[in-house]
């Protein structure tokens, strides 16, 4: 005989029993109100997670990669931005108290 099971979303199925314990706080029976909602955001994160479209990690880093390179022209942090345009630099006082 299998053991009661409860699914979330299409992906997780979970015995019951796991998911019991799972939802256990301290001293907070399963069966509580609080351990319900707690139950229904689990199921709507689980959905959240299930539905992002993923990429592997490496094409991830050649995209950002190529987008740096794209972009090096316009980052001041790279190329400095011309002392007559930069509204932080250091200002000249004229006059000098003795």
């Amino acid at each position: 005989m299998q053991p009661e099971t409860v699914r979330l979303c299409s992906i997780f199925t979970f015995s019951r029993k796991s998911l019991q314990r799972f939802l256990m706080k301290g001293e907070t029976p399963v069966n509580s109100t609080m351990s319900i909602g707690q139950a229904r955001k689990m199921v709507e994160q689980l959905k959240i997670e299930a539905s992002m479209c993923r990429i592997k990690v490496s094409k991830a880093a050649a995209d950002l990669m190529t987008y740096c390179d794209a972009h090096v022209c316009e980052d001041p942090l790279i190329s400095p931005v011309p002392t007559s345009e930069n509204p932080f630099r250091e200002k000249k006082f004229f006059c000098a108290l003795l």
